[in-house]
């Protein structure tokens, strides 16, 4: 009734006469009476509805325009299923929780993967930290142990006693390394001088004609000595970088390798009075474990002890070899080129130096080319 009303009332027409103005209806009465029935109509479905409260489940959606028939009217409650987007244009229905569970899954799945690996780092650096932690800590016992002679130790009487013999050779010919260098320094500078003052000398001999002769020998002897020591200068400096390497260098690698045996000898004493204290305890299941675990932990140590050991022994026997053979040579050297230079012997001197094939290297040739320089 409240639609045929409505509908009516949307219908009429309202005539305007010519100056604008609207005209009295006859039917102005009917319409009162209509708005009066439509509000009545109102405030009772009003009150209906505060009274009774809504019920969503039978909520209706309205498919029509204004007026339109109930055949376009879809109760909600008959909609089941996933929610939907409506795209209006391709007049499609495109189904939201599957995409977004998939994408979910697929970010849930990456962080996941993301973690483990995190997580497996984590686990194998504690593990590493822990096995560090424990073996410094029974090295540093058996180190307090040793030192204040409450602990055993294994020795090697005979190669501990070729160890102490390389490191006070190492001294030693550190020693004649350091006193060789300071000689061919104060050498040097003596050349040096010796070139100055015949520079010296034969500029006078030009000044002074009354001492021509005087200033000219005098000139021509400072430069045969200084021509002579330059020479002397090149055996000697091939003796101190022959000195440097053996001491620097084959000593240094040598010594590398006795430090490494030594902190493999204090790690197998450590896991060997380890397994001797497992050894005394009781013998459960628990202790029996623990001891296994000793036993194969001190087996590791004990290989690598031995086979550190060996490489000691060995470069021990090289070094020894090579240091003769090169001291054998370097001595020689360095004696013929002293003794020569001394006694003014030039063509020794320079025999020498080809004896061991020394090749000096020309006034300048430290400097680099302007080729090098680019």
């Amino acid at each position: 009734m409240t639609d045929s009303i409505m509908s009516k009332a949307a219908t009429m027409e309202i005539p305007i006469n010519s100056n604008g103005d609207t005209g009295t209806l006859p039917e102005d009465d009917s319409l009162e009476q209509a708005a009066q029935l439509q509000w009545s109509l109102d405030e009772k479905d009003l009150q209906q509805v505060m009274v009774s409260g809504p019920n969503l489940n039978e909520t209706s959606i309205v498919s029509g325009g204004y007026g339109g028939t109930a055949e376009g009217i879809i109760p909600t409650s008959s909609i089941k299923g996933p929610a939907v987007h409506y795209n209006a244009e391709f007049n499609k229905r495109i189904p939201v929780t599957g995409l977004g569970s998939n994408m979910h899954h697929s970010s849930s799945s990456s962080s996941m993967a993301a973690d483990d690996a995190t997580r497996g780092v984590a686990v194998e650096k504690l593990e590493t930290m822990k096995k560090w932690g424990l073996n410094t800590y029974k090295c540093t016992k058996q180190m307090i142990s040793e030192r204040f002679g409450r602990g055993s130790r294994t020795v090697d009487l005979e190669l501990e006693a070729q160890i102490e013999v390389l490191r006070d050779t190492k001294k030693k010919y550190e020693n004649v390394l350091r006193l060789a260098r300071a000689l061919t320094n104060h050498f040097y500078n003596m050349v040096q001088t010796q070139h100055a003052l015949g520079d010296t000398f034969a500029d006078l001999s030009q000044k002074s004609p009354e001492l021509r002769d005087e200033f000219g020998y005098n000139a021509e002897t400072q430069k045969l000595l200084c021509k002579n020591g330059e020479t002397l200068l090149g055996a000697v400096n091939f003796f101190v970088s022959s000195i440097n390497t053996l001491v620097n260098k084959t000593m240094d690698d040598t010594l590398m390798t006795i430090k490494m045996y030594e902190n493999a000898r204090l790690e197998f004493d450590a896991y060997r009075s380890d397994l001797e204290e497992l050894s005394l305890g009781p013998r459960d299941a628990v202790a029996m474990a623990r001891i296994d675990a000793a036993q194969e932990q001190y087996q590791v140590q004990k290989d690598k002890y031995e086979h550190l050991r060996s490489d000691v022994i060995i470069k021990l026997k090289f070094l020894e070899e090579n240091k003769v053979k090169v001291m054998h040579k370097q001595l020689l050297l360095f004696h013929n080129a002293i003794s020569a230079y001394f006694a003014g012997n030039q063509q020794q001197l320079e025999q020498t130096l080809k004896q061991f094939n020394i090749k000096l290297r020309p006034p300048g040739a430290d400097k680099p080319s302007w080729l090098e320089e680019q």
